[in-house]
């Protein structure tokens, strides 16, 4: 059987990933009961961080050891990834060694390259193209709180980014309708918009992508990497906050979601992210929860 990977939400089925998002929530009651769950005994996980992290790295590091396994941590200042070895290289031998590879980097492309030649499972931690982990943290935080998202009006307010990517690639596996708010300028991938074009459509206008929605997201304004463009951002981006009036303009029951880390008084006002309808502190805490499935899927012996 070829080895599967998670570079994306499109590389699983609708299917499994539901049974992904309900086999996380039975893992976060086992582990809210103290049912010890350790299917991953033995098993390694290696995570390389060339991009500097603390969900990430928080949630993958304990979710292996709840797991019973062992997460090692490798930053291109301590490994020859940092000297120039082809990833390619790298990944031939480090998967020699471990049981899965979890990656968080800049370049699409070399996440592609190093599962390519990977003979251990290889988990997208975070591109400049995908965020496909905080997408399963999401989607638990919706089931747990309102159950199937199928038909439901999700809203994305701010940047074409990672994170609007793969709310894209998400409406289409779980089959909600997804209205997305950005500056010109700053619009999502075409293609990826494309390729769920039957549940995306576009607007320049917040307070009308929000009308109605059942769920309020957005991510900063300048993520990692491109601090050198935050004023020029704050100023594109300006009438594109996510505060009290958009939130009135959704359905009274909408949620507000944000990946964090958060810039109160930017893409969010303090009061809806610290208000009654934002989930996002579990939100955050799903990350670990949803990622012990994954990685249960991925590295044991689970099978839907």
């Amino acid at each position: 059987m070829p080895t599967r990977h998670f570079l994306s939400l499109l590389d699983f089925s609708s299917d499994e990933l539901r049974a992904l998002i309900h086999h996380a929530i039975d893992v976060k009651t086992r582990l809210k009961s103290g049912v010890a769950h350790t299917p991953l005994t033995g098993k390694v996980l290696a995570m390389i961080f060339e991009k500097s992290s603390t969900r990430t790295r928080v949630s993958f590091e304990t979710g292996m050891s709840q797991l019973g396994g062992h997460a090692m941590f490798l930053s291109p200042r301590d490994s020859q990834l940092g000297r120039g070895e082809p990833i390619e290289d790298s990944a031939k031998v480090i998967s020699s060694m471990v049981d899965g590879i979890m990656i968080r980097t800049f370049g699409h492309d070399r996440l592609e390259q190093l599962a390519a030649a990977s003979s251990a499972p290889v988990i997208n931690g975070l591109t400049d193209k995908l965020h496909p982990c905080q997408l399963l943290a999401d989607m638990q935080t919706w089931f747990e709180l309102r159950g199937d998202i199928k038909g439901a009006t999700v809203t994305w307010v701010g940047d074409g980014n990672n994170m609007c990517h793969s709310y894209i690639n998400a409406a289409k596996r779980f089959e909600f309708n997804l209205n997305i708010a950005c500056p010109e300028n700053y619009q999502p991938d075409a293609d990826i918009v494309a390729n769920a074009k039957e549940r995306v459509t576009t607007f320049t206008d917040t307070m009308e992508a929000s009308k109605n929605s059942d769920l309020i997201v957005t991510d900063v304004w300048a993520s990692m990497g491109q601090e050198e463009e935050q004023t020029e951002r704050v100023n594109a981006f300006s009438s594109f906050q996510v505060n009290q009036q958009l939130m009135a303009g959704a359905d009274k029951d909408a949620l507000f979601m944000h990946c964090l880390p958060a810039h109160r008084g930017e893409e969010v006002a303090a009061e809806v992210i610290d208000g009654k309808q934002s989930v996002v502190w579990q939100e955050a805490e799903n990350r670990l929860h949803a990622q012990k499935a994954l990685l249960e899927f991925l590295m044991g012996d689970l099978t839907f």
